[in-house]
């Protein structure tokens, strides 16, 4: 990989790496990754972005990033020139009368997004792999790229008007507060999402969101539905079952891959979750 000069714009970074780190600040931002997982260090958060998700960085975030994997993992990341969301946010949440009287007006402001890892949702996916080979066919049309960048700053856009609905919804008298918790019961989050296979307790996912464990943990439930412990196994199973699809590994090498330290345990709440045991659920699929 190479690393990107700010002063030397180009909106995608497309390439290659089994082994990788670079540290830096950079534009808004969109991160994804497939066949394998890079891992970012930003603010107080670590961050793994793995296949399916995308990380999101804002304007001259400070960033570390690793990728170390037996085999190469492709990125492709999207960089926006600076103000380009917020005037697309602009365009989207004005009223009508208001973009038609002031149709040049620029607020030349930022968008403070959550620093978090997001769902790829379809519509952000399908402009993603038409952005994907278009740079792999080497095709540069600056209008059919404006249109791109556009489509993804509106899903943004939503995505952040989303987050914003959840941080009204926290338990919380000022709104300064529950933003501020909801940005760290979302550093925990992902803190758990990155070392779920690792073992793991409630107080140190605590502590990597600076809350009190039981602060923590009751308002972690609030906001997710489902406590710590409940998240890490969930995300263990899940994990499980795709390396039972995917690959050869043993039903024990399985097991510790991702995190258990039982057999026994591992197999009971296999079933439960997936209504076969490990073995079984293998051979069905």
């Amino acid at each position: 990989m190479s690393n990107r000069n700010k002063n030397d714009y180009s909106p995608i970074l497309h390439e290659k790496s089994a082994e990788y780190y670079w540290k830096g600040t950079g534009a808004l931002s969109i991160k994804t990754f497939s066949g394998g997982r890079a891992m970012y260090q930003a603010g107080h958060g670590h961050f793994a972005v793995e296949e399916g998700r995308y990380l999101l960085l804002n304007q001259g975030q400070e960033y570390s990033i690793s990728i170390e994997a037996d085999r190469p993992v492709e990125s492709f990341c999207v960089f926006f020139p600076e103000g380009f969301v917020p005037e697309v946010g602009r365009s989207l949440t004005m009223p009508v009368n208001t973009l038609l009287d002031e149709p040049f007006r620029s607020d030349n402001g930022q968008i403070d997004f959550v620093m978090r890892t997001y769902e790829i949702l379809p519509e952000l996916s399908c402009v993603l792999q038409q952005m994907r080979l278009d740079s792999m066919q080497q095709l540069h049309d600056e209008a059919r790229l404006e249109e791109q960048l556009y489509v993804l700053a509106s899903v943004l856009i939503g995505e952040h008007l989303q987050v914003r609905r959840q941080i009204a919804e926290l338990s919380s008298i000022k709104a300064s507060t529950r933003q501020e918790l909801y940005r760290r019961l979302y550093t925990g989050y992902e803190y758990i999402l990155a070392y779920y296979k690792q073992p793991i307790s409630v107080s140190e996912v605590a502590e990597a969101a600076c809350l009190s464990t039981n602060h923590f943990l009751r308002s972690f439930k609030q906001l997710f539905g489902a406590t710590p412990y409940q998240i890490i196994k969930e995300k263990r199973l899940r994990e499980a079952e795709r390396l039972l699809r995917h690959t050869d590994l043993q039903v024990t090498e399985i097991c510790f891959e991702v995190g258990f330290h039982s057999q026994g345990s591992f197999s009971a709440s296999f079933a439960r979750r997936f209504g076969d045991s490990p073995s079984a659920y293998r051979h069905e699929k």
